[in-house]
C-alpha cells in the first residue's frame, strides 16, 4: 500500500483539497485503486483548538463540491515527527510548508518530501487561496499536481509496493 500525506500550513484549504481530489483520482486509476491511501495534515496548530481541529474552510469545501467531491467529516490535524515512518511520500503545497516540515522531521533521509507541482511540467508553489480568495485557481493547481502525481506513481509502482 502506498501511503501519502498531503501537507499545508493549517490543513483547512489546500491539503484537504489535495487529499480528496487525489482520493477520487486513485479510485479512477486501474493501477492504483486499492493500492494507495492518503491523508492530510498541517504544519501548524493554528486550526486546532483544545485537540479538536477545525473543519475544511467553507470556500474550499464549496470549491470541492462544485466538482462533485465531498470532504464531510474532515478536521484539521497537525503532523507529528513520528509520522515520517508511517508514510511513503509527503506532498507539500509550497516552499514554506517544505521548510516547516523539514523543521518538524529534522531531515528527510529517504527523500520522501516533495512539492505537489514538482510532478508537473511547471514546478512551483500551489496558489494559496487564503490570501487571494481564489479557490478555483488553487483547485486547478491541485488537480494538475495530483494528475502528475498519479502518473508518477503509476510509472513507479514497483518502487512503492
Amino acid at each position: 500500500m502506498i501511503r501519502i500525506m498531503f501537507v499545508c500550513h493549517g490543513n483547512i484549504c489546500r491539503s484537504p483539497m489535495a487529499e480528496f481530489i487525489f482520493r477520487r483520482m486513485v479510485n479512477d486509476s486501474s493501477k492504483l485503486a486499492n493500492r494507495c491511501t492518503c491523508a492530510s495534515s498541517a504544519t501548524s496548530t493554528e486550526e486546532i483548538w483544545h485537540g479538536i481541529g477545525n473543519p475544511v474552510y467553507p470556500p474550499a469545501k464549496a470549491e470541492l463540491a462544485k466538482h462533485g467531491i465531498s470532504c464531510d467529516g474532515k478536521r484539521a490535524v497537525q503532523i507529528q515527527r513520528s509520522n515520517y515512518h508511517d508514510y511513503d511520500l509527503f506532498i507539500v503545497m509550497d516552499q514554506n510548508n517544505l521548510r516547516n516540515l523539514m523543521r518538524i522531521f529534522g531531515n528527510d533521509p529517504d527523500g520522501k518530501i516533495h512539492k505537489l507541482l514538482e510532478f508537473t511540467d511547471a514546478p512551483r508553489d500551489v496558489a494559496d487561496p487564503w490570501y487571494s480568495d481564489r479557490f478555483d485557481i488553487a483547485y486547478q493547481d491541485i488537480e494538475r499536481g495530483c494528475r502528475g502525481l498519479i502518473a508518477y506513481l503509476e510509472e513507479n509502482l514497483e518502487e512503492y509496493i
